[in-house]
């Protein structure tokens, strides 16, 4: 288990990777590391939750599932960050890759379409 000083100090460190020396990363590197770190940041969530109720009961395979949406999810909103120029294309390529995004994780979730993808 790590201690709160240790974890004061990964946090620090890498904040300092993420926005310390300009030289050291570029902005488009700076999101990169964000949507990294973002990713575990988000699953800690349900994994803290699991600790204090029993009513989230989520399985290594759903972390692992989630990790790799979130995942997915954000690197290929960077992608069209870096490759799409233009402002209003960039807009309707994150909103269709968020929307797409939310249908699979309600599918997931719920099998609001009662695909097998569900496991229905």
């Amino acid at each position: 288990m790590i201690s709160p000083d240790g974890f004061y100090f990964v946090l620090q460190s890498s904040f300092f990777v993420i926005w310390g020396n300009d030289s050291i990363m570029t902005v488009a590197n700076r999101r990169l590391a964000l949507i990294l770190l973002a990713v575990p940041s988000l699953l800690l969530i349900p994994f803290i939750a699991m600790q204090f109720s029993s009513e989230v009961n989520w399985s290594l395979a759903d972390f692992l599932i989630m990790g790799g949406l979130l995942l997915g999810v954000g690197l290929t909103i960077e992608l069209v960050l870096r490759n799409v120029k233009k402002a209003p294309r960039r807009i309707w390529f994150i909103l269709g890759i968020v929307a797409l995004f939310l249908l699979v994780w309600a599918e997931l979730a719920v099998g609001i379409f009662g695909s097998p993808f569900a496991g229905s």
